[in-house]
Order: C-alpha cells, then sequence, then structure tokens
C-alpha cells in the first residue's frame, strides 16, 4: 500500500511531466524554468536534437522547433521509481509534428505531418519548490513518415571566460 507521500510525489512528478509537454506545445519557454533543475542536463541527441545544460537547451529549443508550426508532446505510461527526494523514470512519448517545407521563393510551403515515439529517461530531485527533472534522456523508439529536412541549429558556444 501507497503512503500519502508516495501518493503526493507521483501526482506532483505526473504533473511536472505534463507541465513539461504544455510549456513545449505552447512555445512558453519560461514555464521550463518551473520544470528543470538550473543545473539539469539534457540529452536530445538520439532523438536528432542537441545535447547541453538546461540554459543552452532553453534558448535552443525556440530555434529548433521554429521549422514546426504544431506540435504536440502526449506522454503516458510512467514508470516511476521513487527513492526519498530523488526518483528516476520511463515516460512514453507520441509526439505528432508538421513539418513546414519553406523553400526561397516559394509562396505556397508544403507541410508534411509525422510521427515520433520516444522514452524520456528521466532523474528528478525533490526541491524547496517541488520536484523537477535534474536529468532528461530521450531515448527513440520509432518514427513514420518523417521528411527530409536539413540539421536543427547547433547550441550557441558558450561565452570565452574573461
Amino acid at each position: 500500500m501507497m503512503s500519502l507521500q508516495e501518493v503526493s510525489d507521483r501526482l506532483e512528478i505526473q504533473d511536472l511531466l505534463a507541465r513539461y509537454s504544455f510549456a513545449i506545445d505552447e512555445r512558453d519557454w519560461d514555464a521550463l524554468d518551473r520544470v528543470f533543475t538550473p543545473d539539469a542536463t539534457i540529452d536530445y541527441s538520439e532523438t536528432g536534437g542537441a545535447k547541453g545544460d538546461f540554459a543552452q537547451i532553453k534558448a535552443w529549443l525556440p530555434q529548433a522547433l521554429a521549422r514546426f508550426p504544431m506540435y504536440q508532446h502526449m506522454v503516458a505510461t510512467t514508470r516511476l521509481d521513487l527513492a526519498g527526494d530523488t526518483a528516476t523514470s520511463r515516460t512514453i512519448l507520441f509526439n505528432p509534428m508538421v513539418y513546414r517545407d519553406e523553400k526561397p521563393g516559394d509562396d505556397r510551403p508544403g507541410d508534411q505531418v509525422f510521427f515520433i515515439g520516444l522514452w524520456y529517461r528521466d532523474r528528478f530531485v525533490r526541491t524547496a519548490d517541488g520536484w523537477r527533472i535534474a536529468d532528461r534522456y530521450e531515448e527513440m523508439a520509432y518514427s513514420h513518415n518523417v521528411p527530409a529536412m536539413g540539421p536543427p541549429p547547433e547550441i550557441a558556444a558558450a561565452p570565452a571566460a574573461a
């Protein structure tokens, strides 16, 4: 039988996963500050994206997702292992996306719908402000109808130390 604390922790983490999805889908990049720890590491490289710290990924996301006028992040079926003030999980993501192919001089860009399925592998920590994602890794499962498109933008280099 689960304790009230475990039930609360599970619900809070489930809500955290939903907040991530809504922040991305609504392009509310500042909402991610309430999802990740400031020192979080994020690795989207297996699915064709970038790998970096939270600040780098937060700056990269608007550029990387600009070529997709619409997408949805639908999370479900989380396997969650709680251990006091930390937790790990593996969560299914189904992600339909629309790619807009805008070629120079083309006044009628073509849209292509595709989807990917993956797992989020996360490590969570309890903070003074609630649960946050400390590490995220995207593990690819499958894709369908993915268009030929160029690579996403690179992560901007960190400023050189003075």
